[in-house]
């Protein structure tokens, strides 16, 4: 994703996703024990202020009260998930609307500690899912034979609580992503932007590459940055300081002369519609489907808590920027399928490597 170094001559489009709709809202009633009837009326929202009251929410009503939330884009709400009514009344009165549902997000993590435990093995994955109120659990093509028949059994002794999916392809780091950027023989994408400490750097994944390693903007080209720290896995996001002065913009790339200006970070949502920037296959588009997954690329290389979306992406796509209007959603960490047939792609999210190393989006 291109959010270092963009041509002068390409323009910036202002980001206009975060725009509030004044005025408009659906009023519903609720009955208390008292029989007094209260209205509540629920908010319009962007998908960022969607996040935002999300986080919130979980917050105050913790995971024995609510179990997850996700963004509805046709009526542009937040839908959130609860176990009984009382928690609901909270919802309602923030401006969401409440989903009663069987299962609270403590019982759902119960279920993701069991699959942990009992069925870790390279080629999986899982994620909770608001929308069906399960944790959806994925095996791509090399869960075979035995470990298929393991994983089938840990799934449906979970009952209702989990959904077993199969992906085409195989689980894989995307190792190489808005624009390209080099390191020995190996390339990988710029995520984004930030200033730490007050000087320039920028993320990036952290498969990419190890600490001290040097990286160009072209390949054998002369080296204009340092990585200064390298989390994968566990974590799968990396931090470059520049060592030259370059022109360093907070846009991306969207491959058509133009960049989309960034102006900070936002949290995702299930059911947000996103845009990723790569090297390889340039921008596609898709939908947050999950969060806080866990991924299993095989090797011991396991991450967690990251973004499953329906994005598409292919090696060298890593690294590269996943936005939401002029907000910094992830980085591309890795999948299956690729942008001919689509498939699943996972993305660390920017707000916890901008938390890990102090830096702000700029």
């Amino acid at each position: 994703m291109k959010h270092r170094r963009m041509p002068k001559r390409s323009a910036v489009i202002a980001g206009g996703a975060v725009v509030a709709l004044l005025g408009a809202a659906v009023t519903f009633q609720t009955a208390n024990a008292s029989d007094d009837v209260r209205q509540f009326e629920v908010k319009v929202l962007s998908a960022d202020a969607a996040g935002k009251l999300a986080s919130s929410l979980d917050a105050r009503l913790g995971d024995a009260g609510t179990a997850g939330a996700y963004y509805d884009t046709g009526s542009r709400t937040l839908v959130v998930n609860v176990v009984d009514e009382s928690a609901a009344d909270m919802v309602r009165e923030a401006g969401g609307k409440a989903r009663v549902v069987e299962h609270s997000l403590a019982e759902l993590k119960g279920a993701r500690q069991t699959l942990k435990t009992r069925a870790t093995m390279p080629g999986t994955s899982w994620a909770v899912d608001p929308v069906t109120n399960k944790v959806v659990v994925t095996a791509d093509s090399t869960v075979k034979g035995a470990s298929w028949e393991k994983l089938t059994q840990v799934v449906k002794r979970l009952g209702s609580k989990a959904e077993l999916k199969r992906s085409a392809g195989a689980f894989r780091p995307f190792v190489a992503g808005g624009d390209a950027i080099h390191t020995g023989g190996g390339r990988c994408s710029l995520g984004f932007n930030v200033v730490k400490d007050g000087e320039p750097h920028f993320l990036t994944a952290g498969h990419c590459g190890g600490t001290g390693s040097q990286w160009s903007d072209t390949q054998g080209g002369p080296a204009i940055g340092t990585m200064v720290d390298s989390q994968f896995p566990g974590n799968d996001f990396a931090l470059v300081r520049y060592d030259v002065n370059v022109d360093a913009p907070s846009a991306v790339n969207l491959y058509n002369g133009n960049g989309q200006e960034i102006v900070g970070a936002a949290e995702a949502t299930v059911g947000m519609r996103v845009i990723r920037s790569g090297s390889t296959t340039q921008v596609h588009d898709g939908q947050v489907t999950g969060l806080d997954a866990t991924v299993n690329y095989g090797n011991g290389q396991i991450v967690e808590g990251l973004i499953q979306t329906t994005v598409c992406a292919e090696p060298g796509d890593s690294g590269g920027s996943l936005f939401s209007g002029n907000a910094a959603v992830g980085l591309t960490s890795g999948g299956s399928g690729d942008c001919t047939s689509g498939g699943t792609t996972f993305f660390q999210p920017v707000t916890e490597a901008l938390e890990a190393y102090g830096a702000r989006i700029g």
